[in-house]
């Protein structure tokens, strides 16, 4: 139950994303093609581009701490017993929890300062723009805190218990030394490829 409902949250988040990223696209593309055929433009483009951006960089943020797609380092916690990745796992949740408050924090301040700014082209206010970092905050604590649930009720598998996961460049680095390793180790054996010695006469 708890993991389906993560699994529509990020999905949400993704159709977020997905909306945005097709606004920005027709207001560049947009944009492009009424200078260049017509002579004339899209005035907010450059604007609303921009903050789109920001705005989809803060959610595919979110989505990326579902995935665990964000970098770190498994060198000591994938050694560890599965009561010690447990115990990592919640630390450093409790850790993230921590720093997006902070992060909250520092965001709603910014955007109540500049609640009464006008954008110079759209004339929005400029607190649109940070206010990602709040719904960041508050879409990432949501999950933080519901991932937590899930270690601490017994939800998660021994794998999902690191909180780092490889990219597809790291496993293939690590498959091809591998396959060095075997290689050198073959060719320093006493026999080797090589034949044996025929007897001398």
């Amino acid at each position: 139950m708890l993991n389906r409902f993560i699994d529509r949250y990020v999905q949400f988040i993704n159709a977020l994303i997905a909306f945005a990223l097709a606004v920005m696209v027709v207001l560049v593309f947009g944009n492009v093609v009424m200078r260049y055929g017509f002579n004339s433009g899209i005035a907010v483009s450059e604007e609303l581009s921009r903050w789109l951006f920001v705005w989809i960089t803060f959610l595919g943020a979110v989505a990326a701490i579902k995935e665990n797609a964000h970098l770190g380092s498994d060198m000591l916690v994938s050694r560890l017993p599965v009561l010690g990745k447990k115990i990592c796992l919640v630390l450093g949740q409790l850790l993230m929890l921590y720093i997006t408050w902070l992060f909250f924090d520092g965001s709603l301040q910014q955007a109540k300062i500049n609640w009464d700014v006008e954008a110079p082209v759209s004339g929005l206010s400029v607190a649109i723009f940070y206010a990602s970092g709040v719904v960041f905050s508050v879409c990432a604590g949501v999950l933080l805190l519901l991932q937590m649930l899930r270690a601490l009720t017994g939800q998660l598998s021994d794998a999902d218990l690191v909180m780092v996961k490889e990219s597809e460049e790291q496993a293939e680095l690590e498959a091809l030394q591998a396959e060095l390793a075997r290689e050198n180790a073959h060719s320093h054996s006493p026999l080797g490829d090589k034949p044996l010695p025929h007897a001398g006469k």
